[in-house]
């Protein structure tokens, strides 16, 4: 059993923290919206804290899945911030999707208290979540990430360290770039199949078989042709990480053009209403153009 801190309860981290309790470790959750941690602990057991760093007190890893850089360095840092209450030794694994910058600026506050920190993004979007079928990218110390890998495991089907720090994030962004251009194709393939005439679901059938398949096809089309998209991650979010990607490009060099046009066919989608619309939405956004 290990003692563990888990810090928000989205729709990913919620069922996470209730997989490592129910994996027999002793955690303890943080949640803004307090009555969301009041409302996991009768569900799964474990304890709820007022704080982070009340949370992360005893704590011999500390998990966090929030929303943004901001976010992440509000539950980290400051009087009430978990790095107060860490123990030397211990470990942070953070499962946000952050800027590379914000996780190398952490990963230094972080040792200057003899706390590891491990940069580990997910992907896999909420059914991952909830069947434990999570892939983790991780960049951080090699000790420490074979320490976290036994917990990350419990919700996981594939985990990997990368590289050094930021090199979890830096991966997640290849992950979103590439969904990007993938989301916009499979939107274009139907949206040309309808004008051409054709039934969209026996076209998947047959190409879903072939070179171009994928997962966004095999988990999305159905719902696409059928308008409906509430069934992921939402657009809003998706703007901010192809933001983090555009950004990194900048300092790196690195030429991303369809994803720079993908992310202002996304900013259409927002001006349509669709801002909570999971990412297929860009199918909604071409078929409204007629």
């Amino acid at each position: 059993m290990t003692k563990i801190a888990f810090l928000g309860l989205g729709v990913m981290g919620y069922p996470m923290a209730g997989h490592l309790q129910g994996a027999g470790h002793d955690v303890t959750v943080y949640n803004r919206t307090a009555s969301k941690a009041d409302a996991w602990v009768v569900q799964h057991g474990g304890a709820s804290a007022p704080t982070p760093r009340e949370a992360a007190i005893g704590a011999e890893l500390v998990m966090a899945c929030v929303g943004n850089d901001d976010d992440l360095r509000g539950v980290c840092l400051g009087p009430d911030g978990a790095f107060g209450g860490m123990q030397a030794g211990s470990i942070f694994v953070d499962h946000t999707t952050v800027s590379a910058a914000v996780t190398r600026a952490l990963y230094d506050a972080a040792a200057v208290r003899d706390v590891s920190f491990v940069d580990a993004p997910i992907s896999g979007g909420q059914a991952g979540a909830e069947n434990a079928q999570l892939s983790v990218m991780c960049g951080g110390d090699q000790a420490a990430y074979d320490r976290a890998e036994t917990l990350i495991d419990v919700y996981s089907k594939l985990c990997r360290r990368i590289g050094d720090s930021g090199a979890g994030q830096m991966t997640k962004m290849c992950n979103q770039i590439a969904i990007a251009g993938l989301v916009q194709g499979l939107s274009e393939a139907l949206h040309f199949a309808n004008k051409a005439g054709l039934d969209g679901a026996s076209v998947v059938e047959v190409i879903s078989q072939g070179a171009a398949g994928s997962w966004q096809m095999a988990n999305r089309y159905q719902t696409m042709l059928a308008d409906e998209f509430e069934h992921g991650f939402a657009v809003d979010w998706m703007r901010k990480d192809l933001g983090i990607c555009l950004d990194a490009a900048d300092e790196n060099g690195a030429s991303l053009p369809v994803t720079a046009l993908v992310d202002q066919f996304y900013k259409d989608v927002q001006k349509m209403g669709g801002s909570r619309w999971d990412t297929s939405s860009l199918f909604k956004r071409l078929q409204s153009m007629g």
